[in-house]
């Protein structure tokens, strides 16, 4: 068993602070026994609402790997060193995980929550990756959760690997569900902003998220200072 790194709390939720390379290695791990181990690629987004919201903080609890998908989660944990921040940015460990799957011919499903992302994915996937080998995809709506449905279809495909491309806490929501009746080696959770169809954002999608990462930066602050005031009463 692979000893990790200790996690870093970013506005309370607990990340596992690892490179890419030690990841994918517990990743390696992962894949050879069961059951489903969770896996799951966190945003700013995911961060902020799950400070606010004690359920998702909870579903955070219970993934075996908690990985950042932004640099400034990193930031937030005051963690300066380059190559890690680099790693995150370039997103290192996710481009190693499919370079894995497409290496030893995997069978993935895919869930995302629009016939336009599914047809993106697939098309990202067999340009880039053409050893994986798609067992199926499924809708998952963020509002009605048909889990029979799409648990039937993942069991029935005989899946290594679960990607879910969907929104917080939809996503989180769904394996805390399904977990014990997925028969899946890895389930792997990268947020709606990672299926590559987000990857060119429209105008309008940056500056939401250049507004997201200003209000995460703030809370970080507001959160250091408050530990401050509070040491300094302590003594």
């Amino acid at each position: 068993m692979i000893v990790m790194n200790e996690k870093i709390q970013v506005l309370n939720i607990g990340i596992d602070d690892c490179t890419a390379k030690e990841a994918m290695k517990q990743t390696v791990e992962y894949m050879g026994t069961e059951p489903v181990s969770v896996i799951e690629l966190v945003t700013v987004d995911t961060v902020m609402y799950a400070s606010e919201e004690p359920k998702l903080r909870e579903s955070i609890e219970c993934v075996d790997l908690v990985l950042p998908g932004e640099k400034e989660i990193l930031e937030g944990a005051d963690i300066t060193e380059k190559r890690h921040l680099q790693e995150v940015e370039q997103r290192t460990y996710l481009r190693m995980f499919l370079r894995y799957l497409h290496k030893n011919h995997f069978r993935v499903f895919l869930l995302v929550e629009t016939e336009e992302e599914a047809e993106a994915f697939y098309q990202y996937l067999e340009e880039r990756y053409s050893g994986i080998q798609v067992a199926g995809m499924a809708k998952v709506s963020p509002t009605d959760s048909a889990d029979d449905l799409v648990v039937n279809a993942v069991n029935g495909a005989e899946t290594d690997c679960v990607i879910a491309a969907l929104s917080a806490p939809a996503e989180q929501e769904f394996i805390v569900r399904n977990r014990s009746i997925l028969n899946a080696r890895v389930w792997l959770g990268i947020g709606k902003g990672e299926n590559p169809i987000y990857r060119s954002r429209s105008r309008m999608q940056k500056m939401v998220q250049f507004i997201n990462h200003k209000i995460f930066k703030r809370e970080i602050e507001k959160k250091r200072k408050k530990e401050m005031e509070t040491a300094v009463n302590a003594h």
